[in-house]
């Protein structure tokens, strides 16, 4: 699988960086090629462009509606809540490969 590219949103910006730092770690000990990254909700419509997928944290769940407008051609999600709750670098990890694959597939 070429590099993939995974930005997180969320209201701030801090709670999400340390889910990435897991998820990069996660990625890194499964040889998994990706770039994440995160950043606040404020630059989804500018930043969500260069990603394959766009992941929201649960916080801004509501919003999600409103960045699929923002943008149209990619893959919009919400974190599972529990997953973003634990911190669980590997699962949000394996949810979005999955989500990658699944939209290639389409």
């Amino acid at each position: 699988m070429e590099k993939k590219v995974i930005y997180l949103f969320c209201s701030a910006g801090m709670s999400t960086s340390l889910l990435v730092s897991k998820m990069k770690a996660q990625a890194e000990k499964y040889s998994v090629s990706v770039i994440i990254e995160a950043f606040s909700e404020s630059s989804a419509e500018e930043k969500g462009g260069e990603a394959d997928l766009v992941l929201l944290g649960p916080q801004i769940g509501y919003k999600l509606a409103e960045i699929q407008k923002l943008l149209p051609n990619k893959s919009v999600e919400v974190i599972d809540p529990i997953l973003y709750g634990k911190i669980d670098g590997l699962g949000v990890l394996k949810a979005a490969v999955a989500s990658i694959k699944a939209s290639a597939s389409k």
